[in-house]
């Protein structure tokens, strides 16, 4: 459904001439650049699923029992703000300098993104609904069930973003490497991905190892020239005729 704009976004997006590099493909080229960008984005998403973790097992009830929750959240939550933002900005530069049409026709890719939209849209659920009635539960060790509900969706989430994101670096699921019909080439619409396969052949060359029927021999040799005739000698003068 994207493959056009991924494609273009990787191939054409900033490219001044024909034989020169989009920003994707020079951004992915750089020396340092790229590999910076990538090592930080893992660095920042450790950290920010370890203290958000923090705040999850404290709404579960496994941890931090006898800290109300209003108060290691303050003290957690502007670390875990700067460490997402980070990851985010960091994580947009790796998918932009790689490949994006890979990124879009991989599976592991897009669970990631999944379970990336599940934990985004379990953190509004818990600040506008959840965390309402925070005054309740804010110092009680065993928190209500949809406190521990959003903490164990939120820690799910954030775990499982962390393995398919890991599981990108292998080939497992390729779309060369899948068998044609299947679930998985059909989720990473393989045949978008694959249809610079399906490119008319060039016509091929027409065959000139029959000779025409009015070609000559190659061993044959040509006619000979007719033999120019000869000048007429003048006329002599007939003896007693001329002087």
């Amino acid at each position: 459904m994207l493959h056009d704009f991924f494609r273009w976004l990787e191939e054409d997006l900033g490219k001044s001439s024909p034989d020169g590099l989009s920003w994707s493909q020079a951004l992915h080229g750089s020396l340092n650049l790229w590999n910076v960008s990538e090592g930080t984005h893992v660095m920042t998403l450790m950290f920010f699923a370890g203290t958000i973790w923090i705040i999850d097992l404290r709404m579960m009830g496994f941890a931090f029992k006898n800290i109300p929750f209003s108060r290691l959240n303050d003290r957690v939550l502007p670390l875990t703000i700067v460490a997402f933002a980070a990851m985010v900005v960091t994580g947009l530069f790796t998918f932009f300098g790689r490949t994006p049409i890979a990124y879009y026709h991989d599976i592991w890719f897009r669970m990631k993104m999944v379970f990336l939209l599940v934990a985004s849209l379990n953190i509004f659920w818990f600040h506008y609904k959840v965390q309402t009635s925070q005054a309740e539960w804010d110092a009680m060790s065993s928190p209500p069930f949809k406190v521990k509900l959003s903490g164990a969706i939120s820690m799910g989430s954030w775990l499982l973003m962390l393995i398919f994101g890991r599981f990108i670096a292998y080939d497992w699921y390729h779309c060369d490497k899948i068998e044609k019909g299947s679930l998985v080439y059909a989720l990473e619409e393989c045949k978008s991905a694959l249809s610079y396969l399906e490119a008319p052949a060039q016509a091929a060359p027409a065959d000139t190892s029959a000779t025409p029927a009015d070609a000559a021999p190659a061993d044959a040799t040509p006619p000979a020239e007719p033999a120019t005739p000869a000048a007429p000698a003048p006329a002599k003068p007939a003896p007693g005729k001329g002087g």
